[in-house]
């Protein structure tokens, strides 16, 4: 017969789990060593593979570049503070445009591209982009001319105007007959039996209550008369306030010159100067509008006062930079604007700094620093 040792066979099996559980802990305490040893590897390496020096190509019109050895405008002022916090060193590589300095990127000569960059999602196929620190659009500048007196009446010539005034003219017969129709009979003094006096009668009635003047000399004497003219004043109250916006619209475009556009439709056919590469060249052209493009701001803004270009279609706070900086010529920069984009650091699609200059940007924005920046260039109320 054979006997078992119940107390040996459980310490046994305590020693084995003992060591089990010990082994499990062992290779549970080397992998988790493992692994944080891989994340600040990791870490590590995205600060130690950056170049002691970095190449930051800069490239833009002001006031995000400016063309001078003291490297100032919006973009430098905010890539300076991020550069700064992380410790970063670096030097600025000038290009003539945004999309050279972009092609030097692609090519490895500069480690990220720093300006007015719009982010594209054509550009986002060949590059990474920093999140956006400022919001753009797209609006139009043109000429402010004088437009001389034929300029000034000539809108009040206009097909519009002449369709307008002939449908005004039409209401007021209509109105002026139901006035005759109702009254000729109880009131034959004030609306004479014949339709052609009857009828004026009645139309002069209409615009004397139109205008609330109330001379006094006539007024409906019977009820339906009366209906007619209160239901016609109920409605002239606001016909009467869209004409006088209408004609107060027509001044104020007169005033302001023939050659002011407020909207892109007003470019449809007429030639439109814009920078080579802007998101401008397929906006222009999607609104049947001509582009001219060419390297500057400067050089757009010079076919426009040579009258060589109807319009100059840019990003708007370049415009306005312009409007309130450049030479003595009047500009329009109409109120519309169009194609919201965002402007952010261009890197190569392997960069690793992308993260990083993230975490700069929040932090400027945070502290207010982004919009401090923003206002030193563009007024707070830009």
């Amino acid at each position: 017969m054979i006997k078992y040792n119940n107390t040996s066979h459980l310490i046994h099996n305590n020693n084995f789990m003992t060591s089990k559980n010990f082994l499990c802990g062992f290779i549970l305490s080397i992998f988790c060593f493992s692994l944080s040893g891989n994340q600040v590897h990791a870490q590590t390496a995205t600060t130690d593979s950056l170049p002691k020096v970095l190449k930051v190509g800069l490239a833009g019109s002001e006031p995000f570049v400016f063309d001078n050895a003291d490297s100032e405008g919006i973009a430098v002022e905010i890539w300076d503070e991020v550069a700064d916090e992380k410790g970063w060193e670096f030097d600025y590589v000038s290009y003539t445009s945004v999309n050279k300095g972009l092609e030097a990127v692609k090519k490895g000569e500069v480690d990220l591209m720093v300006g007015p960059i719009s982010i594209t999602s054509q550009r986002a196929k060949h590059y990474r982009f920093s999140q956006p620190y400022y919001q753009s659009s797209l609006a139009i500048a043109s000429r402010v001319e004088d437009a001389g007196l034929w300029g000034r009446i000539k809108p009040f010539f206009s097909m519009q105007l002449l369709i307008a005034v002939g449908i005004f003219v039409f209401i007021l017969s209509i109105v002026g007959t139901l006035f005759w129709l109702a009254e000729r009979h109880h009131s034959p003094e004030q609306f004479p039996a014949d339709p052609a006096k009857g009828i004026g009668n009645g139309m002069w009635l209409a615009i004397v209550t139109m205008s609330t003047t109330g001379y006094g000399d006539m007024a409906p004497i019977t009820l339906r008369g009366r209906i007619i003219a209160g239901v016609w004043m109920v409605v002239t109250i606001i016909f009467a306030t869209s004409m006088v916006a209408g004609i107060a619209s027509t001044l104020t475009l007169s005033g302001l010159g023939s050659s002011t556009v407020s909207n892109i439709e007003e470019l449809s056919g007429k030639k439109t100067a814009t920078i080579t590469g802007s998101p401008a060249v397929s906006f222009i052209k999607e609104h049947k509008s001509k582009p001219v493009m060419v390297e500057s701001l400067q050089e757009a803004m010079k076919l426009l006062h040579d009258k060589k270009v109807d319009a100059v279609i840019y990003d708007r706070p370049q415009l306005l930079y312009f409007q309130k900086n450049g030479p003595e010529d009047e500009i329009f920069i109409a109120k519309a604007e169009y194609y919201k984009q965002g402007y952010g650091v261009a890197f190569p699609l392997d960069s690793e700094m992308v993260n990083e200059v993230n975490l700069g940007l929040l932090e400027l924005a945070e502290k207010q620093r982004v919009i401090e920046i923003v206002d030193k260039y563009l007024g707070k109320d830009e």
